[in-house]
């Protein structure tokens, strides 16, 4: 095995020495979560017990510093901890009245707050609380839940570990699993940590450091084990299936996921990721993927991600033939629905929640990948990662032993769980487009990065379009800085050129697997006296204001209309379709196509819930590519005025006397893309400040 597939120890002494004893509890943590083979997204737990001044009394305490609810190791920060009174958590025990009251003991814990900490103490707090020592990591690696979702997991345990290591049969988190861990503890004084059956892992030690290299040192030994166990062997029962090359997978996904959304985002729209990673492709390449896929996962944290088993996708890459997937997707859908709704009648009890949506999150497709769906695309992604794990224990087990997935009823019970069901309760109101999918053309200029901001703002994921790379690679990044790099995608692509705007669809349908929005707003501008107008300026108004809208507006309406959850199209026109200007003839002409266009669309796109609606602003000065040129030469020379002088003039030739802006025209976009104006269509909004001359009636 080579040294370079184990994790690296980290750990700086000389950082760690300038740190408080909770700054290095922050600091192991952050360490632990950075590796995904340590744990995964929101998953597994660390804690400290550090001496603390009470702020009432002025005496010493011990405190218990534990990752809080809803957090991620690899980015919390310092807030991310719960801090609780460990003598008040010792005197919980004895109200403890067993496993049939175990929720009650999560409102106890409050009352154990140290310092008025508002962050809520996690379920897990308990598992931390009473084991007798300073520094606990609870983690779930891959290499070690391999061994803990084996059938003869006790015993793979001791031939890997001897006594160093311990192992506890599959029990839920909570106050009981604590109690388990604290009598282990107790009688096994040697041991410096336990495998949970089906769950993971938790090591120990007396300082941060000491803990932490445990960790890893634990988790090493698992890795190289499991390297030279399956050094030669199958895994997933061999190939079955070799993957198709890169670009046809990414193809294939481009045509299953807005078919895969039309069918399961009817109710909540949903975002997409696609995934053909070397494990990813291994698994679905498998002789045994169909039944190691219905095993489900083994792990809680995985299947809270991905439901408790995925869905196989009826693709057979040999004949690689997308349309006969498509044609068998419905049936595969509606059976996946069928049968999670008989686990939900099999195991609810008389006060479980409500069946939640029954549609799979994770698909697998033999030869392309793994696509997920959920909310948004964050979630989609990490559902995908937690997948990948639940691969690599499945490889792991599978290949040394016989894998097993956690059982049905107790796969129900933390699913369903009523302190799940609270939570979910508690998180916010979605925001008005969360869930919805735009693509915006001239996405890196001024008014295009003003209304992907806007759409952004509201929750909505978005692709941004442009020619110029440089430009559209800053506005991606900025805009993923404020938003998060998962809500924005950018694709270079020349509106003009039909294939360049088909494929820039298509990689947007592979990001994130649909559309319901699509802003056309790449822009020119012109200006000269018509007799000295030449065919080349003519030509290119056309190409870019007229052609360029044709071929966006087309890509999009073919998938709208495929998806069948109706969408918006909105196009950025100009006064100037309107009103005719003396001295720019072409670029009038063009605008006023553009205007006629979308009142053609708004026709047809009726039947079947695309609307579609015109934004017509007015001397946009501000950001705008446009007036960076000859065109802002050219309208101060046509008025006989100075440049610096421009905005002053358009402003008070305006009935408001107010200059316009790039986020007037995001936020008119905004109404029409959203449900606000879900009855209007075949519309123009004119952002202008106003002018009667372009009044549309």
């Amino acid at each position: 095995m080579s040294p370079a597939t184990l994790i690296e120890n980290r750990w700086d002494d000389a950082k760690a020495a300038a740190m408080s004893e909770a700054g290095r509890l922050l600091y192991r943590s952050n360490l632990l979560g950075a590796d995904k083979r340590i744990t995964n997204f929101g998953g597994g737990n660390t804690s400290a017990k550090i001496a603390e001044t009470d702020p009432l009394t002025g005496e010493p305490v011990t405190v218990l510093w534990v990752k809080g609810s809803g957090g991620d190791l690899g980015s919390m920060k310092q807030d991310g901890f719960a801090t609780l009174y460990q003598a008040k958590l010792d005197a919980l025990p004895r109200l403890y009245r067993g496993v049939a009251h175990e929720d009650e003991m999560v409102g106890l814990l409050p009352h154990c707050t140290f310092g008025l900490n508002p962050r809520a103490a996690s379920i897990d707090t308990p598992l931390h609380a009473y084991l007798p020592y300073r520094h606990v990591d609870h983690m779930h690696p891959d290499a070690v839940i391999a061994i803990a979702a084996a059938a003869n997991s006790e015993a793979l345990t001791a031939a890997i570990y001897g006594g160093e290591i311990g192992w506890l049969p599959w029990k839920r988190p909570g106050f009981e699993l604590g109690l388990w861990l604290s009598r282990f503890a107790r009688e096994n004084p040697a041991a410096k940590g336990v495998v949970l059956g089906g769950h993971g892992l938790f090591t120990w030690g007396d300082t941060a450091k000491d803990c932490y290299e445990t960790t890893l040192r634990i988790i090493n030994r698992a890795i190289a084990w499991f390297a030279e166990e399956t050094a030669g062997k199958p895994v997933f029962g061999g190939v079955a299936h070799a993957p198709l090359d890169a670009s046809r997978r990414r193809a294939v996904a481009a045509r299953l996921m807005p078919a895969i959304r039309a069918l399961i985002a009817s109710d909540e729209k949903k975002v997409g990721h696609f995934d053909d990673s070397g494990p990813v492709l291994e698994f679905v390449g498998g002789r045994d993927l169909e039944a190691l896929a219905a095993l489900g996962t083994s792990c809680p944290d995985h299947f809270l991600r991905t439901k408790i088993r995925p869905l196989v996708v009826p693709f057979d890459p040999a004949a690689d033939d997308p349309d006969a997937a498509l044609a068998g997707l419905p049936e595969a859908i509606a059976a996946y629905r069928a049968d999670y709704a008989a686990y939900y009648e099999r195991c609810r009890h008389p006060d479980s929640p409500a069946m939640r949506d029954p549609n799979p999150v994770v698909y697998l497709v033999p030869g392309i990948g793994m696509i997920t769906f959920a909310r948004d695309k964050a979630t989609a992604r990490i559902a995908g990662e937690f997948y990948v794990n639940a691969i690599n224990v499945m490889r792991g087990a599978s290949t040394v032993s016989t894998y097993v997935g956690l059982d049905e009823q107790e796969a129900f019970d933390i699913e369903y769980w009523l302190l799940e069901e609270a939570k979910l309760r508690r998180m916010p109101k979605p925001r008005s487009l969360a869930g919805r999918i735009a693509y915006v053309t001239g996405g890196a200029g001024g008014i295009g990065s003003a209304i992907a901001t806007r759409l952004l703002s509201e929750g909505a994921a978005v692709v941004l379009a442009d020619i110029d790379r440089a430009a559209l690679e800053a506005a991606v990044a900025q805009l993923g800085a404020g938003y998060g790099a998962d809500m924005v995608r950018g694709v270079v692509a020349d509106v003009t050129d039909e294939a360049a705007v088909i494929a820039s669809f298509a990689a947007a349908m592979v990001e994130y697997g649909g559309l319901d929005i699509l802003v056309s707003n790449a822009g020119i501008s012109s200006a000269a006296p018509f007799e000295e107008t030449t065919l080349e300026t003519w030509n290119r108004n056309m190409a870019i204001l007229g052609t360029g809208y044709f071929l966006a507006s087309r890509e999009a309406f073919r998938i709208l209309k495929r998806q069948g959850l109706g969408g918006a199209i909105v196009f950025i026109a100009s006064k100037n379709g309107l009103a005719a200007s003396a001295g720019a003839s072409a670029y009038c002409a063009a605008k006023a196509a553009e205007i006629h266009l979308a009142r053609c669309l708004a026709l047809e796109g009726a039947p079947d819930g695309i609307r579609v609606n015109t934004v017509n602003p007015d001397a946009v000065l501000r950001g705008s590519k446009i007036w960076q040129g000859e065109w802002r030469q050219q309208r101060a020379a046509s008025n006989r005025i100075r440049e610096d002088e421009l905005e002053e003039f358009y402003r008070n030739r305006s009935l408001l006397k107010r200059s316009v802006f790039p986020e007037d025209i995001a936020e008119a976009v905004y109404f029409l893309v959203a449900d606000l104006s879900a009855k209007s269509t075949g519309n123009i909004i004119n952002v202008d400040a106003g002018n009667a001359a372009s009044f549309s009636r």
